[in-house]
Protein backbone atom coordinates (compact mmCIF):
# COMPACT_ATOMS: atom_id res chain seq x y z
CA UNK A 1 0.00 0.00 0.00
CA UNK A 2 1.42 3.35 -1.05
CA UNK A 3 1.50 6.12 1.55
CA UNK A 4 1.00 9.86 1.21
CA UNK A 5 3.08 12.66 2.75
CA UNK A 6 0.90 12.46 5.89
CA UNK A 7 1.80 8.78 6.39
CA UNK A 8 -1.67 7.45 5.59
CA UNK A 9 -2.95 5.52 2.58
CA UNK A 10 -2.42 7.33 -0.73
CA UNK A 11 -5.75 8.65 -2.01
CA UNK A 12 -6.86 9.41 -5.55
CA UNK A 13 -5.74 12.72 -7.02
CA UNK A 14 -8.44 12.85 -9.66
CA UNK A 15 -11.24 10.47 -10.58
CA UNK A 16 -12.45 12.40 -13.62
CA UNK A 17 -9.14 12.43 -15.52
CA UNK A 18 -6.78 9.50 -16.04
CA UNK A 19 -3.79 10.93 -14.23
CA UNK A 20 -0.69 9.40 -12.69
CA UNK A 21 2.04 7.22 -14.14
CA UNK A 22 -0.37 4.27 -14.19
CA UNK A 23 -3.31 6.43 -15.38
CA UNK A 24 -5.43 5.19 -12.47
CA UNK A 25 -6.02 8.56 -10.80
CA UNK A 26 -3.33 8.06 -8.15
CA UNK A 27 0.15 9.57 -7.93
CA UNK A 28 1.72 6.14 -7.49
CA UNK A 29 5.25 5.50 -8.71
CA UNK A 30 7.71 2.75 -9.56
CA UNK A 31 11.25 2.43 -10.91
CA UNK A 32 10.01 2.93 -14.48
CA UNK A 33 8.47 6.29 -13.56
CA UNK A 34 11.45 8.40 -14.61
CA UNK A 35 9.42 11.62 -14.31
CA UNK A 36 8.35 10.91 -10.74
CA UNK A 37 4.62 11.70 -11.23
CA UNK A 38 4.13 11.91 -7.46
CA UNK A 39 2.76 15.40 -6.68
CA UNK A 40 -1.01 15.80 -6.74
CA UNK A 41 -1.49 19.46 -7.61
CA UNK A 42 -4.38 21.73 -8.46
CA UNK A 43 -3.60 23.47 -11.71
CA UNK A 44 -3.41 27.25 -11.97
CA UNK A 45 -3.10 29.34 -15.11
CA UNK A 46 0.27 30.51 -13.82
CA UNK A 47 1.63 26.97 -13.39
CA UNK A 48 0.23 25.78 -16.73
CA UNK A 49 1.96 28.66 -18.51
CA UNK A 50 5.19 27.99 -16.59
CA UNK A 51 5.12 24.30 -17.53
CA UNK A 52 4.40 25.15 -21.17
CA UNK A 53 7.39 27.50 -21.28
CA UNK A 54 9.52 24.68 -19.83
CA UNK A 55 8.47 22.38 -22.70
CA UNK A 56 5.57 20.45 -21.18
CA UNK A 57 2.28 21.85 -22.49
CA UNK A 58 -0.36 20.48 -20.15
CA UNK A 59 -3.13 22.79 -21.36
CA UNK A 60 -3.42 21.55 -24.94
CA UNK A 61 -5.45 18.42 -25.65
CA UNK A 62 -3.52 15.56 -27.29
CA UNK A 63 -5.99 13.04 -28.70
CA UNK A 64 -3.23 10.62 -29.69
CA UNK A 65 -2.37 10.24 -25.98
CA UNK A 66 -6.00 10.37 -24.80
CA UNK A 67 -5.08 13.59 -22.99
CA UNK A 68 -7.87 16.17 -22.68
CA UNK A 69 -5.69 19.15 -21.77
CA UNK A 70 -5.83 20.74 -18.34
CA UNK A 71 -7.40 23.94 -17.09
CA UNK A 72 -7.08 25.93 -13.91
CA UNK A 73 -8.75 23.99 -11.10
CA UNK A 74 -8.03 20.53 -12.54
CA UNK A 75 -6.10 18.16 -10.32
CA UNK A 76 -3.22 16.22 -11.85
CA UNK A 77 -0.22 14.11 -10.81
CA UNK A 78 2.68 16.29 -11.88
CA UNK A 79 6.37 15.43 -11.98
CA UNK A 80 8.24 16.22 -8.80
CA UNK A 81 11.20 17.89 -10.60
CA UNK A 82 8.78 20.27 -12.39
CA UNK A 83 7.04 21.12 -9.11
CA UNK A 84 10.43 21.88 -7.55
CA UNK A 85 11.32 24.07 -10.56
CA UNK A 86 8.03 25.92 -10.15
CA UNK A 87 8.68 26.27 -6.42
CA UNK A 88 12.05 27.88 -7.09
CA UNK A 89 10.44 30.22 -9.63
CA UNK A 90 7.63 31.20 -7.26
CA UNK A 91 4.96 29.47 -9.39
CA UNK A 92 4.34 26.18 -7.57
CA UNK A 93 0.71 25.08 -7.49
CA UNK A 94 -1.04 23.99 -4.31
CA UNK A 95 -0.94 20.28 -3.49
CA UNK A 96 -3.35 17.73 -2.06
CA UNK A 97 -1.42 16.08 0.78
CA UNK A 98 -3.56 12.94 1.00
CA UNK A 99 -2.92 12.29 -2.70
CA UNK A 100 0.78 13.27 -2.87
CA UNK A 101 3.12 10.27 -2.68
CA UNK A 102 5.33 9.90 0.40
CA UNK A 103 8.48 9.64 -1.75
CA UNK A 104 8.23 13.42 -2.30
CA UNK A 105 9.51 13.82 1.27
CA UNK A 106 12.90 12.47 0.13
CA UNK A 107 13.32 15.67 -1.93
CA UNK A 108 11.16 18.35 -0.30
CA UNK A 109 10.79 18.81 3.49
CA UNK A 110 7.29 18.57 4.91
CA UNK A 111 7.69 22.12 6.29
CA UNK A 112 8.01 23.41 2.71
CA UNK A 113 5.13 21.30 1.40
CA UNK A 114 2.86 22.53 4.20
CA UNK A 115 3.02 26.04 2.73
CA UNK A 116 1.43 24.70 -0.48
CA UNK A 117 -1.35 22.54 0.93
CA UNK A 118 -4.83 23.21 -0.40
CA UNK A 119 -6.95 24.38 2.49
CA UNK A 120 -10.05 22.55 1.24
CA UNK A 121 -8.29 19.18 0.96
Amino acid sequence: MDKNILGTELESCCDELETGFFRNGKCETCEQDQGMHTVCAEMTDEFLEFSKKKGNDLSTAREEFNFPGLSSGDRWCICLPRWIEALEAGKAPKILPRATHSSVLEYVPLEVLEKYILTDD
